[in-house]
């Protein structure tokens, strides 16, 4: 729409379905670049996908045109479908029920990307379970801890 200006920044946040760590390191380069294709096929910007074997980060420019949970919707059941059809896997893949997405200003954005660029590194340190609860807790999010992770 004409006269319409937004700049909207999300990082969403999802595991594998009872966060097992399936995601490889011989395949995970191919699946974060599919899956910033996904985003960007979206008419959304992709700014960085990264992950661990049991969790994944993304930090999209989001439009106004489309609900982040239909764009999560998509990332999740292509990307799935992806790993399937590779049979990257012996087993059927599928991510969580769920995600988590937060939002961030444009002088927050340096530090959002050089965090998931480094996802490696802050898991020494923490379980995704204690991250993620942490985000929560960051963004003043209620929950029920046992609904967190299925």
């Amino acid at each position: 729409m004409a006269g319409t200006f937004s700049q909207c920044y999300v990082q969403v946040v999802f595991a594998v379905k009872n966060r097992q760590p399936l995601i490889e390191n011989s395949w995970k380069n191919e699946l974060h670049k599919y899956m910033a294709g996904i985003i960007s096929g979206k008419n959304q910007k992709s700014m960085i996908v990264n992950g661990m074997p049991d969790h994944m980060h993304a930090l999209i420019g989001l439009r106004p045109n489309m609900p982040v949970s239909d764009l999560v919707r998509d990332l999740k059941n292509n990307s799935s479908s992806f790993i399937n059809d590779r049979k990257f896997l012996r087993s059927k893949f599928s991510w969580q029920e769920g995600y988590g997405a937060f939002s961030y200003g444009q002088t927050q954005i340096n530090s959002v990307y050089d965090y998931i660029l480094n996802q490696e590194r802050h898991h020494e340190k923490r379980t995704f379970k204690e991250e993620y609860i942490e985000l929560m807790q960051k963004f003043r999010i209620e929950f029920n801890e046992k609904y967190v992770i299925d």
